[in-house]
């Protein structure tokens, strides 16, 4: 089985990266799970994993006349397999985000889940490409009404090309914020269900400063009793693997967008 997730947000700062770890070592739990920095052009996945001296990198894997395997940028830890994305100016520019569809092929031969961490825009074919190639997206916001927008303009991309909405995860809730009126907001517009709501969590960026996954670093935060929470409601389901490959194979790959 197989199945592929893209957390999006639509733009910056809502806690994607953290919310792709900590949801990957929730499901790991139950999956094999493999976590992908999807975002080619502003990478940080591998400074919250502590992969930040990687040899390879999935900008390795997408240049012409590569010489590296695709099992060369695949680092286990966290109980998750983990595909860090250099970051790069030169590496971004020679790289080529077509051959994403391949890589993530060969990538969901050999696990249950796929997690694409998803750039935060729609400006570019390698910001589009992860929404495209999945199954469905977790749309990660925060309870604002501007975040809402930005992430209805995700899900209307990803919908247009036959991607559907897993759920929605409100994160860095603060205490004085009123989830309920913009999660009834969001239940209204966004298909799936509203998977948990995150509060700000001091313990998030001691994590990232550690090189370690929310879950990681403090399993008993209430951050982190949130994101299983949200994974627990995530109905996983079941793919053929080779099916799936053949799908990302043969992925349209926007030229315009």
């Amino acid at each position: 089985m197989v199945e592929a997730f893209a957390v999006a947000s639509g733009k910056g700062g809502t806690g994607k990266t953290t919310s792709t770890l900590a949801l990957g070592m929730a499901l790991a739990e139950e999956y094999d799970v493999t976590v992908i920095d999807a975002d080619t052009g502003m990478a940080n996945l591998l400074f919250h994993a502590g992969l930040d001296d990687a040899d390879v990198t999935l900008h390795d894997l997408l240049v012409d006349e590569r010489d590296a395997a695709v099992s060369d940028a695949v680092y286990e830890r966290f109980g998750l397999s983990v595909v860090p994305c250099g970051t790069s100016l030169a590496a971004f520019e020679a790289a080529d985000p077509g051959r994403l569809r391949d890589v993530v092929a060969e990538l969901a031969a050999d696990t249950d889940v796929l997690l694409l961490d998803s750039p935060a825009a729609l400006g570019s074919k390698s910001a589009v490409l992860p929404v495209v190639l999945a199954d469905r997206i977790v749309v990660v916001l925060q309870p604002t009404v501007p975040s809402l927008s930005d992430g209805l303009k995700v899900q209307e991309y990803a919908h247009s090309y036959g991607t559907d909405t897993a759920g929605v995860v409100f994160n860095r809730v603060r205490p004085d914020e009123n989830v309920e009126t913009i999660a009834e907001q969001a239940g209204r517009y966004f298909g799936g269900q509203t998977l948990a709501s995150v509060p700000e969590s001091d313990a998030v960026r001691a994590a990232r400063r550690e090189g370690k996954p929310l879950l990681a670093h403090a399993p008993d935060d209430p951050a982190a009793d949130a994101f299983r929470e949200a994974a627990a409601r995530l109905d996983v389901r079941d793919g053929d693997g080779r099916e799936v490959a053949e799908r990302f194979k043969s992925a349209v790959v926007p030229e315009r967008i």
